[in-house]
């Protein structure tokens, strides 16, 4: 049987923190939009897998990038 890979180790693959309620609000105060705004992520994504996600849940994606260094996405769970 092949060993299992978690892909959330991966270089390529952006860290994945899921919000609390508190951070969530102040991401949408800060941004002055909704949940209903946010771009969605399946929680079956695989990124996702290590994460005790529910849908309605936030999750902040950090991407590392050669010119700004590190950039901030925000997803709401569906």
């Amino acid at each position: 049987m092949p060993e299992e890979i978690d892909i959330t180790k991966h270089e390529f693959v952006p860290r994945h923190i899921k919000l609390t309620e508190e951070q969530t609000e102040e991401v949408l105060k800060k941004f002055n939009i909704s949940k209903k705004q946010l771009p969605r992520v399946l929680k079956e994504d695989p990124a996702l897998s290590k994460l005790d996600v529910k849908k309605g849940d936030v999750v902040k994606i950090t991407r590392k990038s050669p010119t700004t260094g590190e950039s901030e996405f925000y997803r709401v769970v569906i």
